[in-house]
């Protein structure tokens, strides 16, 4: 099992950067493919970007690619997020997700992931 634990949120104008962490307890986190969703209010929980356990594989949703960049260091055992260019509509709860799976062809589903961080608040005023 493993416990993932997000930081790194808050205010940022239109325009502005954000980097997001997410730390992983236990030892096995290079065994986790690993993930970050996103949920605003009254909208489901959305895909934002993949990381295969060796980190070379990523793949990103269609509204943060050429924007975000997601990266991990297993000695660490955290993903990063970078969040560049952020616009209002980027305003959501932040999720990371850890997947026990090799990389697969669902990794934009949240139903693939087996553990979940409690989420950070990210808000891009305009």
């Amino acid at each position: 099992q493993v416990q993932l634990v997000e930081s790194g949120g808050g205010l940022v104008q239109a325009g502005g950067s954000l980097r997001l962490s997410c730390a992983a307890s236990g030892r096995t986190f290079s065994s986790y493919t690993m993930g970050w969703f996103r949920q605003a209010p009254g909208k489901e929980r959305g895909f934002v970007a993949a990381i295969s356990r060796s980190g070379g594989r990523t793949s990103y949703g269609d509204s943060v690619k050429g924007r975000f960049t997601i990266s991990r260091d297993n000695a660490r055992n955290t993903v990063y997020l970078q969040m560049n260019s952020l616009k209002p509509e980027d305003t959501a709860v932040y999720y990371c997700a850890a997947d026990q799976r090799a990389w697969s062809h669902t990794y934009d589903l949240p139903a693939s992931y087996d553990y979940w961080g409690q989420g950070t608040q990210v808000t891009v005023s305009s």
